[in-house]
Protein backbone atom coordinates (compact mmCIF):
# COMPACT_ATOMS: atom_id res chain seq x y z
CA UNK A 1 0.00 0.00 0.00
CA UNK A 2 2.98 2.19 0.98
CA UNK A 3 4.57 1.90 -2.19
CA UNK A 4 1.56 2.42 -4.20
CA UNK A 5 1.20 6.04 -2.57
CA UNK A 6 5.16 6.17 -2.70
CA UNK A 7 4.68 5.49 -6.56
CA UNK A 8 1.80 8.12 -6.99
CA UNK A 9 3.04 10.92 -4.74
CA UNK A 10 6.50 10.53 -7.47
CA UNK A 11 3.97 10.58 -10.69
CA UNK A 12 2.13 13.35 -9.21
CA UNK A 13 5.54 15.30 -8.48
CA UNK A 14 6.87 14.56 -12.46
CA UNK A 15 3.90 15.75 -13.66
CA UNK A 16 3.87 19.25 -11.55
CA UNK A 17 7.57 19.68 -12.32
CA UNK A 18 6.60 18.68 -15.76
CA UNK A 19 3.29 21.62 -16.21
CA UNK A 20 5.90 23.82 -14.70
CA UNK A 21 8.84 23.31 -17.26
CA UNK A 22 6.02 23.69 -19.54
CA UNK A 23 4.81 26.54 -18.26
CA UNK A 24 7.83 27.95 -18.44
CA UNK A 25 9.01 27.05 -22.05
CA UNK A 26 5.47 28.67 -23.44
CA UNK A 27 6.08 32.19 -21.70
CA UNK A 28 9.92 32.55 -22.61
CA UNK A 29 9.32 31.37 -26.07
CA UNK A 30 6.18 34.42 -26.43
CA UNK A 31 8.39 36.58 -24.29
CA UNK A 32 11.43 36.09 -26.97
CA UNK A 33 9.40 36.05 -29.72
CA UNK A 34 8.73 39.75 -28.74
CA UNK A 35 12.43 40.48 -27.42
CA UNK A 36 13.37 39.60 -31.22
CA UNK A 37 11.17 41.71 -32.88
CA UNK A 38 12.41 44.65 -30.66
CA UNK A 39 15.67 43.84 -31.31
CA UNK A 40 15.01 43.57 -35.02
CA UNK A 41 13.02 46.68 -34.85
CA UNK A 42 16.05 48.92 -33.77
CA UNK A 43 18.07 47.25 -36.72
CA UNK A 44 15.54 47.95 -39.36
CA UNK A 45 15.27 51.66 -37.77
CA UNK A 46 18.78 51.84 -38.24
CA UNK A 47 19.17 50.74 -41.67
CA UNK A 48 16.35 53.01 -42.66
CA UNK A 49 18.49 55.88 -41.33
CA UNK A 50 21.92 55.12 -42.26
CA UNK A 51 20.06 55.47 -46.36
CA UNK A 52 19.97 59.59 -45.35
CA UNK A 53 23.16 61.23 -46.78
CA UNK A 54 23.53 64.42 -46.56
CA UNK A 55 25.11 66.12 -49.80
CA UNK A 56 27.84 68.95 -50.17
CA UNK A 57 27.69 70.94 -53.29
CA UNK A 58 31.65 71.99 -53.84
CA UNK A 59 32.82 75.42 -55.38
CA UNK A 60 33.55 75.18 -58.95
CA UNK A 61 37.19 76.11 -58.46
CA UNK A 62 37.77 73.02 -55.88
CA UNK A 63 40.74 71.21 -57.45
CA UNK A 64 41.21 67.22 -57.58
CA UNK A 65 43.35 67.22 -55.15
CA UNK A 66 41.01 69.67 -52.47
CA UNK A 67 38.37 67.35 -52.79
CA UNK A 68 40.73 64.50 -52.31
CA UNK A 69 41.92 66.21 -49.19
CA UNK A 70 38.07 67.11 -47.79
CA UNK A 71 36.92 63.22 -48.73
CA UNK A 72 39.64 61.46 -46.38
CA UNK A 73 39.06 64.16 -43.54
CA UNK A 74 35.15 63.98 -43.85
CA UNK A 75 35.42 59.79 -43.74
CA UNK A 76 37.32 60.47 -40.78
CA UNK A 77 34.87 61.85 -38.66
CA UNK A 78 32.91 60.18 -36.17
CA UNK A 79 29.56 60.39 -37.86
CA UNK A 80 30.69 59.42 -41.29
CA UNK A 81 29.55 55.72 -42.39
CA UNK A 82 30.57 56.08 -46.27
CA UNK A 83 31.61 59.10 -48.26
CA UNK A 84 30.59 59.08 -52.58
CA UNK A 85 31.66 61.66 -54.38
CA UNK A 86 29.41 62.53 -57.72
CA UNK A 87 31.67 64.34 -60.52
CA UNK A 88 29.48 67.26 -62.35
CA UNK A 89 29.93 65.07 -65.26
CA UNK A 90 28.18 62.18 -63.57
CA UNK A 91 25.13 64.15 -62.40
CA UNK A 92 24.63 65.65 -65.78
CA UNK A 93 24.18 62.14 -67.08
CA UNK A 94 21.77 60.76 -64.08
CA UNK A 95 19.70 64.02 -64.58
CA UNK A 96 19.61 63.50 -68.46
CA UNK A 97 18.97 59.60 -68.13
CA UNK A 98 15.98 60.86 -65.84
CA UNK A 99 14.82 63.73 -67.86
CA UNK A 100 14.96 61.90 -71.18
CA UNK A 101 17.24 64.76 -73.29
CA UNK A 102 20.44 65.75 -73.16
CA UNK A 103 19.74 69.17 -70.79
CA UNK A 104 23.78 70.30 -71.14
CA UNK A 105 23.67 70.31 -74.93
CA UNK A 106 19.95 72.59 -74.41
CA UNK A 107 21.65 74.73 -72.40
CA UNK A 108 25.05 75.42 -73.72
CA UNK A 109 26.57 74.83 -70.63
CA UNK A 110 26.81 72.22 -67.72
CA UNK A 111 24.89 73.92 -63.95
CA UNK A 112 25.50 71.43 -62.15
CA UNK A 113 28.20 71.03 -59.26
CA UNK A 114 30.59 68.30 -57.74
CA UNK A 115 29.50 67.06 -54.87
CA UNK A 116 30.04 64.82 -51.67
CA UNK A 117 27.60 62.26 -50.08
CA UNK A 118 27.90 61.95 -46.38
CA UNK A 119 26.07 59.13 -45.46
CA UNK A 120 25.55 59.58 -41.33
CA UNK A 121 25.98 56.98 -39.12
CA UNK A 122 22.37 55.82 -37.10
CA UNK A 123 23.00 57.59 -34.32
CA UNK A 124 23.32 61.07 -35.86
CA UNK A 125 20.29 60.40 -37.58
CA UNK A 126 18.63 63.42 -35.84
CA UNK A 127 17.29 66.77 -36.43
CA UNK A 128 19.73 68.31 -34.08
CA UNK A 129 22.46 66.58 -34.93
CA UNK A 130 21.99 66.92 -38.70
CA UNK A 131 21.78 70.21 -38.42
CA UNK A 132 25.27 70.37 -36.56
CA UNK A 133 26.83 68.53 -38.98
CA UNK A 134 25.26 71.01 -41.96
CA UNK A 135 26.52 73.63 -40.37
CA UNK A 136 29.89 72.63 -39.61
CA UNK A 137 30.58 71.77 -43.23
CA UNK A 138 28.49 75.61 -44.18
CA UNK A 139 31.40 76.75 -42.97
CA UNK A 140 34.32 74.98 -45.33
CA UNK A 141 35.56 76.82 -47.77
CA UNK A 142 35.30 74.35 -50.68
CA UNK A 143 31.68 73.69 -50.18
CA UNK A 144 29.24 75.46 -51.45
CA UNK A 145 25.80 74.21 -50.71
CA UNK A 146 25.05 71.85 -48.08
CA UNK A 147 21.53 70.15 -48.21
CA UNK A 148 19.67 67.02 -47.48
CA UNK A 149 15.75 65.77 -46.65
CA UNK A 150 15.24 67.17 -43.17
CA UNK A 151 11.58 66.47 -43.38
CA UNK A 152 12.53 63.35 -44.07
CA UNK A 153 14.98 63.31 -40.89
CA UNK A 154 12.06 64.52 -38.91
CA UNK A 155 9.40 61.87 -40.11
CA UNK A 156 12.25 59.25 -38.84
CA UNK A 157 12.68 60.64 -35.93
CA UNK A 158 9.25 60.45 -34.75
CA UNK A 159 8.23 57.85 -36.38
CA UNK A 160 10.79 55.80 -35.07
CA UNK A 161 10.52 57.15 -31.57
CA UNK A 162 6.78 56.48 -31.68
CA UNK A 163 7.57 52.82 -32.80
CA UNK A 164 10.17 52.40 -30.00
CA UNK A 165 7.61 53.64 -27.06
CA UNK A 166 5.08 51.17 -28.03
CA UNK A 167 7.05 48.24 -28.42
CA UNK A 168 8.26 49.09 -25.02
CA UNK A 169 4.65 49.42 -23.53
CA UNK A 170 3.86 46.13 -25.16
CA UNK A 171 6.96 44.28 -24.37
CA UNK A 172 6.71 45.92 -20.45
CA UNK A 173 3.28 44.41 -20.46
CA UNK A 174 3.98 41.02 -21.56
CA UNK A 175 7.02 41.06 -19.16
CA UNK A 176 4.92 41.12 -16.39
CA UNK A 177 2.34 38.54 -17.68
CA UNK A 178 5.46 36.64 -17.69
CA UNK A 179 6.66 36.65 -14.26
CA UNK A 180 3.02 36.55 -13.34
CA UNK A 181 2.30 33.08 -14.97
CA UNK A 182 5.69 31.59 -13.91
CA UNK A 183 5.84 32.59 -10.53
CA UNK A 184 2.25 31.12 -10.13
CA UNK A 185 3.93 27.72 -11.69
CA UNK A 186 6.69 28.39 -9.19
CA UNK A 187 4.31 28.66 -6.35
CA UNK A 188 2.40 26.02 -7.25
CA UNK A 189 5.06 23.36 -7.32
CA UNK A 190 6.70 24.57 -3.84
CA UNK A 191 3.07 24.36 -2.12
CA UNK A 192 2.82 20.70 -3.35
CA UNK A 193 5.84 20.60 -0.65
CA UNK A 194 4.52 22.77 2.24
CA UNK A 195 4.37 20.22 4.84
CA UNK A 196 7.81 19.03 3.97
CA UNK A 197 8.89 22.96 4.40
CA UNK A 198 7.05 23.14 7.81
CA UNK A 199 8.39 19.95 9.11
CA UNK A 200 12.11 20.92 8.68
CA UNK A 201 11.64 23.76 10.16
CA UNK A 202 9.66 22.10 13.35
CA UNK A 203 12.89 20.14 13.27
CA UNK A 204 15.33 23.05 13.40
CA UNK A 205 16.65 23.63 10.32
CA UNK A 206 17.43 27.16 9.30
CA UNK A 207 15.40 29.24 6.81
CA UNK A 208 18.56 29.80 3.94
CA UNK A 209 19.01 25.55 4.67
CA UNK A 210 15.25 24.90 3.43
CA UNK A 211 15.67 27.96 1.03
CA UNK A 212 18.19 27.05 -0.73
CA UNK A 213 17.53 23.26 -2.58
CA UNK A 214 13.62 24.90 -3.41
CA UNK A 215 15.58 28.05 -5.28
CA UNK A 216 18.11 25.98 -7.56
CA UNK A 217 14.92 23.76 -7.96
CA UNK A 218 13.28 26.11 -9.58
CA UNK A 219 16.19 27.77 -11.03
CA UNK A 220 16.92 24.06 -12.55
CA UNK A 221 13.25 24.08 -14.29
CA UNK A 222 13.94 27.61 -15.37
CA UNK A 223 17.03 26.73 -17.19
CA UNK A 224 15.29 23.95 -18.50
CA UNK A 225 12.11 25.68 -19.88
CA UNK A 226 14.46 28.35 -21.42
CA UNK A 227 16.66 25.64 -23.35
CA UNK A 228 12.83 24.55 -24.62
CA UNK A 229 12.03 28.23 -25.31
CA UNK A 230 15.38 28.65 -27.31
CA UNK A 231 14.72 25.26 -29.41
CA UNK A 232 11.09 26.62 -30.64
CA UNK A 233 12.60 30.31 -30.99
CA UNK A 234 15.76 28.49 -33.33
CA UNK A 235 12.52 26.51 -35.50
CA UNK A 236 10.68 30.15 -35.88
CA UNK A 237 13.43 32.00 -36.58
CA UNK A 238 14.46 29.25 -39.46
CA UNK A 239 11.30 29.56 -40.77
CA UNK A 240 10.72 32.82 -40.85
CA UNK A 241 14.34 33.13 -42.68
CA UNK A 242 13.51 30.37 -45.10
CA UNK A 243 10.57 32.33 -45.93
CA UNK A 244 11.90 35.88 -45.75
CA UNK A 245 15.71 35.45 -46.52
CA UNK A 246 16.16 39.02 -47.22
CA UNK A 247 15.61 39.69 -43.89
CA UNK A 248 19.45 37.96 -43.14
CA UNK A 249 17.77 36.54 -39.45
CA UNK A 250 20.13 33.66 -39.00
CA UNK A 251 23.42 35.94 -39.97
CA UNK A 252 22.59 38.12 -36.82
CA UNK A 253 24.46 36.33 -34.79
CA UNK A 254 24.76 39.77 -32.44
CA UNK A 255 20.68 39.69 -31.84
CA UNK A 256 20.39 35.95 -31.57
CA UNK A 257 23.29 35.72 -28.86
CA UNK A 258 21.19 38.78 -27.28
CA UNK A 259 18.00 37.13 -27.44
CA UNK A 260 19.38 33.81 -26.69
CA UNK A 261 21.14 35.72 -23.16
CA UNK A 262 18.11 37.57 -21.70
CA UNK A 263 15.39 34.26 -22.42
CA UNK A 264 17.87 32.60 -20.11
CA UNK A 265 18.60 35.75 -17.81
CA UNK A 266 14.81 36.36 -17.96
CA UNK A 267 14.39 32.73 -16.81
CA UNK A 268 16.96 32.60 -14.02
CA UNK A 269 16.04 36.40 -12.57
CA UNK A 270 12.34 35.06 -12.48
CA UNK A 271 12.14 31.63 -11.59
CA UNK A 272 14.82 32.78 -8.49
CA UNK A 273 12.75 35.05 -7.09
CA UNK A 274 9.85 33.39 -7.50
CA UNK A 275 11.26 29.89 -5.70
CA UNK A 276 12.79 32.25 -2.74
CA UNK A 277 9.49 34.19 -1.82
CA UNK A 278 7.22 31.38 -2.69
CA UNK A 279 9.29 29.25 -0.18
CA UNK A 280 9.40 32.05 2.83
CA UNK A 281 5.85 32.32 2.19
CA UNK A 282 5.41 29.04 3.59
CA UNK A 283 8.43 29.37 5.90
CA UNK A 284 5.87 32.27 7.27
CA UNK A 285 2.63 30.44 7.62
CA UNK A 286 1.66 28.60 10.96
CA UNK A 287 1.33 24.37 10.77
CA UNK A 288 -2.67 24.81 10.75
CA UNK A 289 -2.84 27.62 8.02
CA UNK A 290 -1.45 24.79 5.96
CA UNK A 291 -4.31 23.31 4.84
CA UNK A 292 -5.80 26.25 3.69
Amino acid sequence: MTSKFDSYQKRKLRTSYASVVISIALVLFMVGILGFVLLKSSNVANHFKEEVALTLFLKDEVTENQIKTLTASTEKEAFTRKVVFTSKEDAAKTYSKDLGEDFVNYLGTNPLKNSLDIYVKADYVAPEKMQEISNKFEKNAFVFEVSYDKPLVNLLTKNIQKISFWLLVISAFFGLIAMILINSSIRLSVYSKRFNIKTMQMVGATKGFIRKPFIWGGIRLGIIGAFIALIGLGFAIYFINERIPTLELLQDYTTLAYLSGGVLLVALIITWLSSYFATQRFLNLQTDELYY
